[in-house]
């Protein structure tokens, strides 16, 4: 936690996604006993249309949080949540005898990486359920116990805090083949048995079944397998993108990346598949999509920090007993049995950081350098009952602010508003041919956009619309004639 208590950006950084607004207000709903949402909660696009709140343990985890402590709740168990998966990346590269040295540069390459998607929603949980579920499975292919078994009812519980539960099916289906491709090439002692090969198949197809186990059952994988073909969500969505390799997190996982491939070539040539296959599927579903970089951090950084391990304690050992190749690895081999333990003090410093025993500058709102929230909350009497477009992590906010008053255009939820209303979203951002049809169609009375947008530059020279406040980020316009033409149904 100590990466967001001493960063420039602090906890608000977790806050950067609008998406954590509506997960809050879904959980609270549920929470007031209007039961799981079958049904939209939140537009006036498509009011009443079928939704699918596939998070929603998540959901309620995170609205419960706001209502005991606020955002600091929230953000609070979010950071926890993604040191504990870095936390348990690390103990799994040690106990897999990487350098102490290794493993330490390697998760903190691992913690910076993946800041580009630490963030408080759902996925974040995701992340500690993938590392301890890659921990067991590494064991057991080690050593077969019946603990392995656990991963089944892990499964059932996974598909109902996030969609990464499918991280866990493509990783078993990877061992499954990688352990198939070893037994044909001989590349196990004794003679050839399949009976590893049928019980990670065995435990494929069990943890499958678990994932059925959820209030949609079957109808969940389909609209999921549908959200991630979509082809308009992998254009238009930024974390369904690949890489920009311009930030420092990006060059920290260039490290690791090149660092996996290099390993992977190795196990390649010693027909160590199974590793080989889990580094390099998830370095390509990384490049991508930048989303799945914490979770290639995750996958593959034990297997290659434990192979690269390998080769400097053998380089050291040729060295002379002075050098400082040999003093580190002996210094590392001395010190690293007492990373190998569980610390009280992890518990004691979360335990001060949530009753304030330790002076920490809480998010008491979203953070300004992402939303307008100073504006908004001067025009809160019009914005929360107006036809507002605005971007959609602006309606994320909106929703978070002004649930249940509140009904937006089109929010982060892209699974649920599919290409035909994304592009009109982005034809109206773009102010391209026919926009003023659409403001005519769904009867916009406010327009929240960021100064950059084109549509704010029209606008400033529409005498159909008034310029009401600007300021740094933001230009809010109010309608100064009705519009014309119908309304969208469901308008309040």
């Amino acid at each position: 936690m100590w990466l967001f208590a001493a960063s420039a950006a602090g906890w608000s950084a977790l806050l950067a996604d609008g998406d954590t607004g509506w997960h809050i207000r879904t959980g609270q709903f549920i929470l007031d006993g209007g039961g799981l949402p079958e049904r939209d909660l939140f537009s006036f696009s498509r009011p009443g249309a079928p939704w699918f709140a596939w998070e929603w343990l998540s959901d309620v985890a995170l609205g419960w949080l706001e209502r005991q402590a606020g955002l600091k709740g929230v953000v609070l168990a979010a950071a926890a949540a993604a040191c504990a998966s870095i936390t348990l990346v690390f103990r799994h590269m040690l106990w897999r005898g990487a350098n102490l040295f290794v493993a330490l540069a390697a998760a903190f390459l691992g913690a910076g990486a993946s800041t580009i998607h630490y963030l408080a929603r759902p996925h974040v949980f995701s992340l500690v359920l993938l590392a301890a579920s890659m921990w067991l499975l590494d064991r057991d292919r080690q050593r077969p116990s019946a603990a392995v078994w656990w991963l089944v009812p892990l499964a059932a519980l996974w598909v109902n805090v996030h969609g990464g539960f499918l991280a866990l099916l493509v990783c078993l289906a990877l061992v499954v083949v990688g352990t198939a491709l070893e037994e044909l090439a001989g590349a196990t002692a004794g003679p050839r048995s399949w009976r590893r090969v049928w019980r990670y198949a065995g435990l494929l197809g069990a943890s499958s079944l678990a994932t059925l186990l959820n209030p949609y059952g079957v109808r969940l994988h389909a609209h999921i397998a549908g959200y991630l073909r979509s082809e308009w969500i992998r254009e238009a969505v930024d974390e369904f993108q690949s890489p920009r390799f311009r930030s420092e997190a990006l060059t920290q996982f260039e490290v690791l990346l090149f660092a996996g491939l290099l390993v992977a070539a190795r196990l390649l040539a010693r027909r160590q598949f199974t590793d080989a296959l889990l580094v390099l599927a998830w370095a390509h579903a990384a490049l991508v999509s930048v989303r799945h970089v914490p979770v290639y951090v995750v996958v593959a950084t034990p297997v290659w920090a434990s192979h690269a391990s390998q080769l400097w304690d053998r380089w050291a050992a040729g060295r002379p007993a002075r050098s400082l190749a040999r003093i580190f690895r002996g210094v590392a081999s001395e010190t690293a049995g007492s990373f190998r333990r569980t610390s009280l003090w992890i518990p004691l410093a979360l335990a001060a950081l949530a009753l304030n025993l330790w002076p920490v500058r809480w998010p008491r709102d979203f953070p300004e350098e992402k939303f307008p929230v100073r504006l908004i909350e001067r025009h809160g009497a019009a914005l929360r009952t107006a036809r507002v477009f605005t971007s959609d992590q602006w309606a994320d906010y909106l929703i978070y602010r002004f649930y249940p008053q509140q009904k937006v255009f089109l929010d982060g939820r892209s699974d649920f508003y599919g290409p035909e209303l994304g592009k009109l979203y982005l034809k109206l951002s773009y102010a391209q041919a026919d926009w003023e049809e659409a403001v005519r169609r769904f009867s916009f009375t406010l327009v929240l956009a960021p100064r950059d947008w084109p549509l704010a530059s029209l606008l400033r020279r529409d005498p159909a619309w008034r310029l009401v406040e600007e300021d740094p980020r933001a230009v809010l316009f109010e309608r100064a004639a009705p519009p014309q033409g119908n309304r969208a149904p469901g308008g309040h």
